[in-house]
């Protein structure tokens, strides 16, 4: 926990020296407002580490456009879309160029966990190397089949699996270790099947895995909760379960958790906000004050809205918490894997 404010006691005999103290806190006050007035001086950039459309780059623009709409932040925010590596790429300029640069923050989730802890494909570079300031939403991962598989439920999908692994061919969005590959492998860890044999194919992106499920090269997809709904009302898909701790709402009412088909896990698809690993104390109270103030707005919550996001926010101590936490769900996973460092 960072301790921002620094408290000093000083014993005084007399008025005279009462009187000087209050002079050298008001002046303290205005070092204080002096830096918050510098630091506004500067237009805002907020980064997606990813290409424009993905859940990352709809979070940026998301905050940019409450916090100038509910005028919480006068300054331009730019966002900027920063692709490469499932959000690696970046990460390491982030970590080390970016380090004290309070005007650049970073939009993240789960694979800020994931691509650390990796063997390959890693990044060195992971939440530890960053201020976690707010987590703002959650998703869930869906476990997606064609309209007219022959697996009517989770089980058998997972029965099918145990029985011949070679036999279901299971489709996500990224890469072997990564995400999608995490959502779909989950429950099979849990019913007791190796997560090794599962026969996984990565394509680049959810819309390429849809397409691959919908054209019969794959029989079985994980992909995020809130990305599914077009093509379940469009009748193309059903969706057999979701990782959630409790049923989700709109199209995906009817459908199951994880735990109402037996499998005791859940997988929360997290998105949050990070600034740099040495940001100033200046920074990080304006921040958390203003990004308390957004998720409280009428614009924000139409924003969760309009992309079927659930809304999760935890401060920044609460955030780190919890990043520690799925930290080791994410190890447990990797290592069930074979992928961890």
């Amino acid at each position: 926990m960072k301790m921002w404010k620094k408290l000093t006691t000083v014993a005084l005999a007399s008025m005279l020296a009462l009187g000087l103290t209050a002079c050298s806190a008001d002046e303290s006050e205005g070092k204080v407002e002096g830096a918050t007035s510098k630091y506004l001086e500067s237009n805002i950039t907020i980064v997606a580490p990813s290409g424009a459309g993905g859940g990352w780059d709809l979070t940026a623009r998301a905050i940019a456009k409450t916090m100038s709409e509910t005028k919480l932040i006068d300054k331009s925010i730019v966002v900027e879309n920063k692709p490469g590596g499932g959000g690696a790429v970046y990460m390491a300029e982030f970590a080390t160029k970016e380090l004290k640069n309070d005007h650049v923050l970073l939009v993240k989730s789960p694979p800020i966990l994931i691509n650390n802890n990796k063997a390959e494909g890693n990044s060195a570079y992971g939440y530890k190397d960053t201020t976690p300031l707010a987590q703002l939403t959650r998703d869930y991962g869906a476990i997606v089949v064609k309209a007219d598989s022959k697996f009517n439920s989770l089980k058998d999908v997972l029965k099918a699996i145990k029985k011949d692994p070679k036999s279901v061919t299971l489709a996500g969005g990224s890469a072997p270790g990564s995400m999608d590959h995490l959502v779909g492998v989950l429950p099979a860890f849990e019913y007791g099947i190796d997560p090794k044999t599962v026969k996984y194919v990565s394509y680049d992106g959810g819309g390429e895995a849809v397409a691959a499920l919908l054209g019969g090269n794959a029989d079985v997809i994980a992909t995020d909760a809130s990305t599914i709904g077009a093509y379940l009302k469009s009748g193309d898909v059903r969706v057999l379960a979701v990782s959630s701790s409790e049923r989700l709402g709109g199209e995906l009412t009817e459908v199951p958790t994880f735990k109402e088909e037996g499998i005791d896990a859940e997988f929360t698809i997290w998105r949050g906000i990070f600034g740099p690993k040495e940001m100033s104390e200046t920074a990080y109270d304006y921040w958390s004050e203003k990004l308390e103030k957004m998720v409280e707005s009428d614009e924000w919550n139409a924003e969760l809205e309009k992309n079927g996001w659930e809304s999760e926010y935890r401060n920044a101590d609460d955030f780190t918490t919890y990043l520690e936490e799925q930290d080791k769900v994410i190890v447990e996973l990797l290592t069930a894997l074979g992928m961890q460092k």
